[in-house]
C-alpha cells in the first residue's frame, strides 16, 4: 500500500510544480485551477492511504 501512496504524493507535487509554472507564464486561469484541484486530490489520496493502511 505504500508504494500507491508514494506514488500519488509525487504526482501530486508533480502537479503543484506545474501550477507554479503555469502561473508564472501566464496561463489560463481555469488550467490552474484543474491542475490545483488535480494536486489537492492527489497529496490528500495519498496522505490518507498512509493514514489509513499504515
Amino acid at each position: 500500500m505504500n508504494g500507491t501512496s508514494t506514488a500519488l504524493i509525487v504526482v501530486g507535487l508533480f502537479l503543484a510544480g506545474g501550477i507554479y509554472s503555469f502561473a508564472k507564464q501566464q496561463m489560463p486561469r481555469g488550467l490552474i485551477v484543474l491542475l490545483s484541484i488535480g494536486a489537492g486530490m492527489c497529496l490528500l489520496a495519498g496522505v490518507l492511504r498512509l493514514e489509513v493502511w499504515s
